[in-house]
């Protein structure tokens, strides 16, 4: 029996108190959250979906020529990128989902340093949103996948560990300008619900920097011309 199935079991009981089972099994805030989700202690706040893609967001974007940019859904689709996010994401070669590349691509454990940080805190988000929108197609069709072929995914989806965005840079090794710590900002686009803007920076006069501008000039030079993007949700 799963820890989701518990909490729904308590939540049946008349004298369930959510307030009270969170504090016993000692949860976060977004801990929390799910457990008030799965058990209507307050209005499911589900993720109304909006695949639009803001085009004043995508225009503001292209003007970071030095910040790699994406924007992502609930899923980890990366729906948006200006051109040294695709630099840096190696032109998404293997993937446009950021969980896919996290736990299907072979290079994965090289580019990213703190690949563990980086994969229990992807799957604590796509939990929490799992929680959300559980019935979502994209949700429904990324997890069956990666339970099936990333035993690593599994073995996180297993611990039932809900949580935001809890990291505040990465850490990257890119074939073409090595070592890059990136801090991180993450916005929700409020123009549509669903997606997250994340954006890199470096500490100015620092390597990473110095890296940044090298792949931004890299980018500017071999950037092939943008073709139409598979259809994700085929």
């Amino acid at each position: 029996m799963g820890y989701d199935d518990v909490l729904c079991m308590g939540c049946n009981t008349a004298s369930a108190n959510a307030d009270v089972l969170a504090t016993a099994l000692r949860l976060g805030n977004d801990g929390r959250r799910h457990l008030y989700r799965l058990t209507n202690h307050t209005q499911r706040d589900f993720v109304a979906v909006n695949d639009r893609l803001d085009p004043a967001l995508l225009e503001l974007m292209a003007a970071w020529p030095n910040n790699p940019a994406i924007v992502y859904n609930i899923a980890y689709d990366v729906w948006a990128s200006n051109d040294i996010g695709d630099a840096l994401f190696h032109n998404w070669a293997h993937s446009r989902n950021l969980l896919q590349i996290v736990f299907t691509d072979p290079g994965a454990r090289t580019f990213y340093r703190d690949w563990e940080q980086v994969a229990s805190n992807s799957v604590a988000g796509f939990r929490l949103n799992h929680g959300r929108s559980s019935d979502h197609p994209r949700i429904q069709r990324v997890l069956g996948d990666l339970l099936t072929v990333a035993p690593e995914f599994t073995r996180l989806w297993e611990r039932h560990d809900p949580r935001g965005k809890a990291m505040e840079q990465k850490r990257f090794y890119h074939r073409d300008v090595g070592e890059l710590t990136l801090p991180m900002q993450t916005f929700d686009v409020r123009s549509s619900p669903g997606q997250e803007l994340v954006v890199y920076h470096a500490a100015p006069n620092s390597g990473s920097a110095q890296a940044l501008t090298l792949l931004g000039s890299l980018s500017a030079t071999n950037n092939p011309s943008r073709t139409e993007e598979n259809d994700i949700w085929s």
